[in-house]
């Protein structure tokens, strides 16, 4: 089996990593996640993170044809429309993402904001395979992060989002909009699943505590072994009430709300207003007495 080529983009402000997945025989490729660099203090937004994966792609001779998204980010901006207008990429998600675009349309007042996943190019349902050049991609459906998490796995390779995080930093959160730490650990079971051979690639790191390095690749053995959330003998239970304690001490993202309002129209801004600015929405609550 052919394996692919693969090329990691790590983007520090973010923690997030991009890949551009190759087939060798066709020079076809793919990118998984790209990020949008955005600065909320100023609002800048910028693609220099998206051009240096379009130009490595042009140097080493790759045609990007598709664009994957994991599911809909709340800690980066998505750079896919920037790659598809510089490409001519389709850009693909998880069916579910209609689930999460009809929690969040009311959240931010999104009256315009379609709720059939038609932004996005392609939908794909757990099961779907599809090819990158001569490679095919099975879809699998990873729930729990959030409603609409897919992984995509290519031969002896699977690409996981954040479902999993490094054996020594541990798993996703699961208390976004629609998420369910029961999901996520039957989820995380099934793709641990795999034959411990697998190799993981995730979408975040931030160093354990000890790790002075920056890592984004696992395998499905060494999860089983040394995961500190879901090593084997961590039952569901146990899973979940240490998932949901852990998530009552989070901080909320620092693009969350720019993030998840773009990202739900595939990487898509609003509209300029008449003075050629794009404006983002804050939702505001007052303190309950």
């Amino acid at each position: 089996m052919t394996q692919p080529f693969i090329e990691a983009f790590f983007d520090e402000p973010t923690n997030t990593i991009s890949y551009l997945v190759g087939d060798p025989a066709t020079r076809v490729a793919a990118v998984i996640d790209p990020v949008l660099d955005f600065d909320i203090a100023s609002g800048v937004a910028d693609t220099r993170s998206a051009e240096r994966i379009v130009a490595f792609a042009r140097e080493q001779d790759w045609r990007i044809r598709v664009l994957l998204e994991t599911h809909a980010h709340a800690d980066h901006l998505s750079a896919a429309p920037f790659i598809k207008a510089h490409t001519g990429a389709w850009i693909g998600i998880g069916a579910h993402i209609r689930d999460v675009q009809k929690i969040l349309r009311p959240v931010f007042a999104m009256d315009d904001l379609k709720t059939d996943g038609s932004d996005f190019d392609r939908l794909f349902e757990d099961g779907d395979r599809f090819t990158i050049g001569d490679l095919e991609v099975q879809v699998l459906y990873v729930p729990g992060h959030t409603p609409a998490d897919i992984a995509y796995r290519v031969g002896d390779v699977a690409f996981v989002g954040d479902t999993l995080f490094m054996p020594d930093y541990g798993t996703a959160r699961a208390d976004f909009p629609g998420g369910d730490a029961r999901m996520l650990y039957r989820s995380i079971r099934r793709l641990l699943a795999l034959p411990d051979t697998t190799r993981l690639f995730l979408c975040h790191d931030y160093k354990a505590p000890g790790r002075d390095d920056y890592r984004w690749e696992s395998t499905v053995g060494e999860q089983r072994r040394s995961s500190v959330h879901v090593h084997d003998g961590v039952s569901e239970d146990d899973f979940v009430a240490m998932r949901e304690q852990r998530d009552a001490g989070l901080s909320v993202p620092k693009l969350l709300l720019p993030s998840i309002q773009v990202n739900v129209r595939a990487g898509r801004f609003h509209e300029a207003e008449a003075n050629g600015v794009t404006y983002l929405r804050i939702p505001v609550k007052w303190k309950a007495e």
